[in-house]
């Protein structure tokens, strides 16, 4: 792995979303008015308290999805990616260059969305803020890695958002958000175990509801790591892929 090589390609996608306002808009404005919109729908004493910690990883999680897929199609149908990979640059350099690039931006996003939520919003939170932000920016790089890996298997953008229902809607469905999991038939249950967003909201809840950071909140937070480093594997074996 060449650190200049990364650090340039971090720059350089970085150097973009700086122009793309709508981009930047879609990752750190649109999560920060969703949560605001939910704090006035869930009206009520206790009521946010209980779903806005859930909603801060799957905001995140979703948004950076979205942007990621459709960004590295861009790049892809662009020529971009072919183009890099006639140079003397690894896989891995890019791919840690994007990962780095997108992990900046999400950090920025969490960071926001904790802000006015623990602030503006009164979310009552019994955990420490830094296992907050720690479960937020993994699923927001989980999403990151899914989109990149999604990205593979589209020809335009129209049809990487497209692939949010099936990556996306059944997490969302599955991970306990609607129906706390254990309540599930038993084979919707078994499925969830094996759904990384499953572990996000886990987390959230733990972070939510313990005052310290137990064993449980460990794992979650290292399934979800190992998750996202799996998504990030499978996409850069993607990278070389020619675009018809």
């Amino acid at each position: 792995m060449n650190l200049t090589i990364t650090l340039a390609t971090t720059r350089r996608i970085l150097a973009q979303l700086r122009h793309d306002h709508r981009t930047i808009a879609m990752m750190v404005v649109v999560p920060a008015l969703l949560m605001i919109l939910l704090r006035y729908v869930f009206d009520r004493p206790g009521a946010f308290d209980g779903i806005g910690p859930m909603l801060l990883g799957l905001f995140p999680f979703v948004i950076m999805f979205i942007v990621t897929s459709v960004g590295t199609l861009r790049e892809r149908t662009g020529g971009t990616l072919e183009r890099l990979m006639t140079l003397p640059i690894g896989k891995l350099d890019l791919l840690m260059g994007y990962a780095l690039a997108f992990g900046l931006v999400a950090l920025v996003q969490v960071g926001v969305v904790l802000t006015i939520s623990l602030t503006w919003l009164d979310l009552d939170l019994t955990g420490p803020v830094w296992a907050l932000v720690v479960v937020a920016l993994l699923d927001a790089l989980l999403g990151m890695a899914l989109g990149l890996f999604a990205s593979a298997f589209a020809r335009t953008e129209f049809q990487a958002v497209q692939f949010m229902p099936a990556f996306v809607l059944p997490q969302a469905l599955l991970c306990g958000l609607i129906v706390p999991r254990e309540r599930m038939a038993s084979w919707l249950e078994l499925t969830s175990d094996v759904l990384p967003l499953s572990y996000a909201v886990d987390a959230m809840k733990e972070v939510a509801a313990e005052p310290d950071v137990g064993g449980t909140l460990v794992r979650d937070m290292m399934i979800i790591a190992a998750c996202a480093l799996l998504a990030l594997v499978l996409g850069a074996a993607t990278l070389p892929r020619r675009t018809a």
